[in-house]
């Protein structure tokens, strides 16, 4: 039996403000196996996005263990932390995040050009991705502002694809959206989990655990809730 692909063990994390030091997360232990589809709930405040962050390898706990895909990131390097967090998580966000400057095959290619893949296999793997998020090849020469808001979290999934990595970490990603093109969002996440995808989806919408397999609810810094 494989190792689970996240494992978070009893992971402190506290931070000084002003005189005060906060308890963000208070001894949390989640494991999530190979293809799960986690949505993760609570109030603002709860622990949310500092979870996501050690999911994510952007920041370090202040104790207890966070292990991807096997390897205990609390041990490595940074060079060895970007290097995991590049081949092993896609970061889909609210803001979508593109650079208005670039077209959406453009925006796609950014994450391979720090993986060294040669230009040719960029272009080619960047239209595969916009592809498996489901945008027209006709977009891929439109800059951000000549795309509709659901087009431009497409364009954010697919950059999040561009790698091939095994999870895929989304912090509200409806949250700009309207209720029609949130819903089509959400569906090309389950077809995605669908072919092996893990998914890890932050959210204040209750409507979007109907998607997954699995909620985790925070509240002040410690699981309250985990339903399957």
């Amino acid at each position: 039996m494989s190792d689970p692909i996240v494992r978070l063990q009893k992971v402190k994390k506290n931070y000084i403000l002003g005189t005060s030091e906060v308890h963000a997360l208070n001894g949390v232990s989640i494991t999530i196996e190979r293809g799960d589809f986690v949505t993760i709930m609570g109030a603002s405040g709860s622990g949310k996005s500092t979870l996501l962050n050690m999911v994510g390898c952007l920041d370090k706990p202040t104790s207890g263990k966070v292990k991807i895909n096997g390897t205990d990131v609390t041990k490595v390097d940074d060079d060895r932390l970007t290097t995991i967090r590049r081949d092993n998580i896609g970061f889909i966000f609210q803001q979508f995040n593109l650079i208005p400057t670039l077209t959406a095959l453009e925006n796609v290619e950014i994450p391979m050009i720090f993986s060294r893949i040669p230009p040719t296999k960029r272009k080619k793997r960047a239209m595969w991705a916009l592809k498996q998020a489901q945008l027209d090849a006709e977009y891929a020469s439109h800059r951000p502002n000549e795309l509709s808001g659901g087009q431009q979290q497409r364009v954010a999934i697919a950059r999040a694809l561009a790698n091939r990595p095994p999870i895929l970490l989304a912090d509200e990603p409806t949250g700009n959206l309207d209720s029609k093109t949130g819903k089509s969002i959400m569906e090309l996440l389950v077809r995605l989990n669908d072919a092996g995808t893990t998914l890890i989806v932050v959210t204040h919408d209750q409507k979007l655990t109907e998607y997954s397999n699995r909620t985790i609810v925070l509240m002040d810094g410690e699981v309250s809730d985990d339903i399957y």
